[in-house]
């Protein structure tokens, strides 16, 4: 057997299996509902709040905040995973 066909056997069996990417779509996450679910908790409570202790500034800075570490999230998910165009 040849050196391509053993690569296109291989290849039929991946894609018999399912064998994709190790991680889904951003908006197929939990990750995503969190990181929604928590910034509007951020910004209604800044708009609930009447002190001015916690304010627009403070908020958009937690929203900030909160948009790095979802961003870091994903990007460690991503590095984790192959591709499988790695293959060929």
């Amino acid at each position: 057997m040849s050196a391509h066909s053993e690569t296109n056997a291989n290849h039929a069996i991946r894609s018999e299996r399912g064998i994709g990417t190790g991680t889904k779509p951003a908006f197929k996450t939990t990750e995503l509902v969190a990181y929604v679910l928590a910034v509007l908790g951020v910004l209604i409570a800044s708009a609930v709040v009447d002190d001015g202790a916690f304010g627009a500034k403070e908020a958009w800075f937690d929203v900030t905040l909160l948009t790095i570490g979802y961003m870091v999230s994903r990007g460690l998910a991503k590095s984790g995973s192959r591709d499988s165009s790695d293959d060929r």
